[in-house]
């Protein structure tokens, strides 16, 4: 079961939030653009972490205020009833982009070598790709695999803080260097996963 499953419990929790927010006059697109700056400066921070634990404790904060904002821009529009295509179009990019600064941010820091990372941030982008390509196709937005976004988002936390823990390296890379590894084993299985439930749809 992925994080994904748990989606609507999360909605029910967003919900009063978004409509404090949306009351605030705070706009789904500046909520957005908000998460994408967490991310770059996550990324920043893992950047920073190989030599100094403690930035991976503020990689974690911004992680964790990107994966906030980006899941309330959809509720406030939601609230608001302003969700629309160009809405939509804004928030998959960002998605994207966020995902290129945390995950590169961790792999050009120099927790893993540059050839994994590599893999892991293409099977990522493949995999998002493969998510909105079933919605271009008219079978909708599919969230399917065993590592979505969100599973992607909770493991890094997760090496994040055992890293703070212990820095030291474990056969030849650090924990979040081995959180790439398995991000970029578990996305590319999902890909296939994905590929293969929407060629069965289709």
């Amino acid at each position: 079961m992925t994080i994904d499953s748990f989606r609507p419990a999360a909605t029910r929790i967003l919900d009063p939030i978004a409509r404090s927010v949306a009351n605030k006059g705070i706009s789904p697109n500046a909520l957005s653009v908000g998460s994408l700056v967490c991310a770059a400066l996550a990324g920043i921070s893992f950047y920073f972490s190989v030599d100094n634990p403690l930035s991976a404790l503020i990689a974690i904060l911004f992680v964790a205020l990107n994966s906030f904002l980006d899941a309330l821009d959809g509720a406030v529009a939601r609230y608001l009833r302003t969700d629309s295509k160009k809405g939509d179009f804004l928030d998959h990019v960002i998605d994207r982009y966020s995902d290129v600064f945390i995950i590169c941010g961790m792999f050009f820091g120099g927790h893993v070598h540059w050839q994994i990372g590599t893999i892991a941030i293409v099977c990522v982008l493949l995999t998002s790709y493969l998510g909105t390509q079933a919605q271009a196709l008219g079978i909708g937005r599919f969230y399917g695999g065993i590592m979505g976004r969100a599973d992607r988002l909770v493991l890094i936390l997760i090496a994040s803080l055992a890293y703070y823990i212990y820095s030291e390296a474990i056969f030849g890379y650090t924990i979040i260097g081995w959180s790439l590894v398995v991000i970029a084993i578990g996305s590319h299985i999902t890909a296939i996963q994905r590929m293969a439930s929407i060629w069965k749809r289709l």
